[in-house]
């Protein structure tokens, strides 16, 4: 039987134990990997090359999993390219490929759904005001998104009298920033912006006007951010360390950080109140052993493989990282949602530098 992902929507995003929510997933990727064995020749292709009967499956886990970096060398695409609305392109360093992401009208607004039943989760419905830690420049060509832009725009749909704290040049704009925290004092601010521009280019120019005397309250404020850490390791600043400057430096207490990827937009992971990456109802993670791909279990490291109920434009669904990670756990967080959860350890040695934060602060 087919699942309807109209359906999926409906339902609370962290609300399923293990056995329905298997059961869920299973049935709809299961038929969106058959649906894009009809619609995708270089799908069939490969599926037909490893020799995989997708009638002869009944469990997700044992779906076949592309690796990401196929969608720097191939055009994956399900439907015809009239219908295709928008490409989407990964991060990436100069020199290097980058993903190509073919989205359709449907794909597209499952991507938006799926974000907001996630992130509203976490930050309640209401729309706040909103300061992007990035530049207005980046999201200036609306049919051929970047990552980074595609993020910017996927999350503004929870703010409204939206900011952009940087200019083009990358400099804060403390005097826009400061009549802007004015104008909202007292409310809920929401921002939003890749880990490393946010320490870079945010909390080390708050250090900078606290020496100056000028101090920014930010108590109420939500962050959300993602796109890698890799740079800052390289800094040595941890989680902690991050979350401690911030607050020390504005008040900020409230942070989030996801994990998540352009070859799945919309399917993102958000880190707990404890510091853990959940699955939601709409995706999972599955790690697997480097030396035969079998699964690993609950605290064993190994490659994560991302499953997303999604994208029917392009065969996305089942998509093997070049991260390394570990399951922490399932259905019994303290943060008493649902599902896997798990942490991720870093890239896997000789990959490419691919998350938002980690490809700028690469080129930074």
């Amino acid at each position: 039987m087919e699942q309807n992902y109209e359906e999926m929507l409906e339902l609370e995003p962290y609300s399923l134990e293990k056995e329905k929510k298997q059961e869920l997933l299973s049935r709809r990727l299961i038929s969106l990997s058959r649906q894009h064995y009809k619609t995708c020749d270089a799908y069939k292709r490969i599926v037909d090359a490893f020799g995989i009967d997708l009638k002869q499956i009944t469990s997700y886990d044992e779906l076949p999993f592309l690796p990401v970096r196929l969608f720097k060398e191939l055009e994956l695409r399900s439907v015809p390219k009239e219908e295709i609305v928008k490409t989407m392109t990964s991060s990436g360093t100069s020199g290097q490929r980058v993903s190509r992401i073919y989205v359709d009208r449907k794909t597209a607004g499952y991507q938006q759904k799926t974000l907001v039943k996630l992130v509203s989760s976490f930050t309640g419905s209401a729309r706040m005001p909103m300061l992007i830690i990035d530049c207005p420049s980046v999201v200036k060509n609306r049919a051929m998104f970047s990552a980074r832009g595609a993020g910017i725009l996927g999350f503004s749909i929870f703010g409204r009298d939206r900011l952009y704290a940087l200019n083009d040049e990358m400099e804060l704009d403390a005097e826009g920033v400061g009549a802007f925290l004015e104008k909202h004092k007292g409310e809920q601010i929401f921002l939003f912006g890749f880990t490393f521009m946010v320490w870079q280019h945010f909390y080390k120019e708050l250090l900078r006007l606290k020496r100056q005397g000028i101090v920014w309250e930010l108590s109420k404020g939500i962050l959300i951010h993602g796109g890698g850490w890799k740079k800052l390791e390289g800094e040595a600043v941890s989680r902690e360390e991050f979350h401690a400057g911030l607050q020390k430096a504005c008040g900020l207490h409230q942070i989030y950080d996801y994990y998540g990827m352009v070859e799945q937009t919309g399917c993102i992971y958000m880190q707990c109140e404890y510091g853990h990456l959940h699955a939601s109802i709409f995706s999972d993670v599955i790690v697997r052993r480097p030396e035969d791909f079998s699964v690993c279990g609950i605290g064993e490291k190994g490659i994560l493989q991302v499953v997303s109920a999604i994208p029917e434009s392009y065969p996305g669904h089942s998509l093997l990282t070049e991260d390394e990670g570990m399951l922490l756990g399932e259905d019994d967080c303290p943060c008493k949602r649902k599902g896997k959860y798990f942490s991720v350890i870093g890239r896997l040695k000789n990959a490419e530098i691919r998350g938002c934060s980690d490809t700028y602060g690469a080129e930074f």
